[in-house]
């Protein structure tokens, strides 16, 4: 499944990583926006929110190519065009997922494909949680395309400032999920309401251990083309380009993330997990010598004066330091390992 994603590139920059050429191979274009004051950058979108997609502009202008693209900001959470309550909210199933061997099968999704309203969800990359065995935790990860590092990116070690935070995303290869979207009008009246789902497929082996499901991404130009260009590819042969992809990559991340109302860049910094594992541990033992420093019992023995809390804070390890790093800095530190050594995702790709 998808339930978590990050979009929060500005939308300059967003428009010009959706750059493409149309049909006659004519220079590359940026796509237009509709709607584009409803787009609301954040690292941490949930269903239900507003989230950029990319589709044929044919849909809104019926004199238009089917290749040429625009981009409109949706809500996440298909809302069928045949709903009959006044609220969307009241829908009683979720649809922020789309499972592609029903897809078919339930009218909500393939009334929409039908009428070749396919869609692609643009992201910085997706979050999935791992459950720790033995335990109730679930550690996030961020998924998202291999990045490719340039002279026009910078340095992501020295990005401290807003600025040079724009110089290192400016270069970053946006993940783009198969969707389907929907028009939903209000029995009572009132202004449209676009919506679309994701759909998921089985997970690829690099992210099995993570999840059972992932999106349906499209991986390259060619792909998002024929999802998209629905006046020349038909349903059935775009359904040929739903299938688990390999050419993925992905890295721990904080907890913060857990809570969508955080909407910060440590939501998608990569942490190191030996070093959470081991502030766990310092934690619990700090609780234990905390309460045996409270409830031990002791000798009634006026010479030899009683422990106190302070006495045993004296004992304890102190946090590293070192833990408090920039975002930036650790962001960079994890590419590069791209360059010095094999991450793990790539690991067990080429296994």
């Amino acid at each position: 499944m998808c339930g978590r994603i990050s979009c929060h590139l500005p939308r300059d920059v967003l428009t010009r990583a959706c750059a493409y050429r149309n049909r006659q191979g004519e220079r590359r274009r940026l796509p237009e926006w509709r709607d584009a004051d409803k787009y609301c950058p954040s690292y941490n979108k949930s269903p239900r929110s507003s989230s950029p997609v990319l589709l044929s502009r044919l849909h809104f202008e019926k004199s238009a190519d089917s290749s040429e693209r625009i981009i409109v900001p949706m809500r996440w959470g298909l809302v069928p065009s045949w709903f009959q309550e006044s609220d969307p909210s009241k829908l009683l199933f979720n649809t922020a997922n789309c499972r592609s061997d029903t897809i078919m099968e339930k009218r909500s999704f393939r009334l929409p494909l039908g009428k070749g309203r396919r869609c692609v969800v643009l992201a910085d990359g997706f979050y999935e949680w791992q459950r720790c065995q033995g335990t109730y935790v679930k550690q996030p990860y961020f998924i998202y395309f291999p990045q490719t590092k340039s002279e026009k990116s910078g340095s992501i070690g020295a990005a401290d400032s807003p600025e040079d935070w724009n110089k290192v995303w400016d270069n970053w290869r946006l993940l783009t999920m198969a969707g389907i979207f929907d028009c939903w009008e209000p029995p009572e009246g009132g202004d449209h309401l676009y919506s679309y789902t994701i759909i998921t497929v089985d997970a690829c082996k690099v992210l099995n251990d993570i999840h059972q499901r992932m999106p349906a991404i499209l991986d390259g130009e060619e792909a998002v083309s024929k999802w998209l260009d629905f006046g020349e590819v038909s349903t059935q042969e775009a359904l040929k380009l739903i299938h688990p992809t390999e050419n993925i990559t992905f890295h721990p991340v904080s907890f913060v993330v857990n809570n969508c109302l955080n909407n910060t860049p440590d939501c998608l910094t990569p942490v190191d997990l030996s070093v959470i594992k081991q502030l766990k541990a310092r934690g619990c033992s700090h609780r234990m010598l905390q309460w045996l420093a409270r409830n031990s019992p002791t000798k009634e023995d006026p010479k030899t004066p009683q422990k106190t809390e302070s006495d045993v804070r004296q004992f304890l390890p102190k946090s590293p330091s070192s833990v408090k790093r920039s975002s930036a800095v650790l962001l960079e530190q994890w590419l590069k390992q791209e360059k010095e050594e094999e991450p793990v995702a790539k690991q067990l790709h080429s296994e």
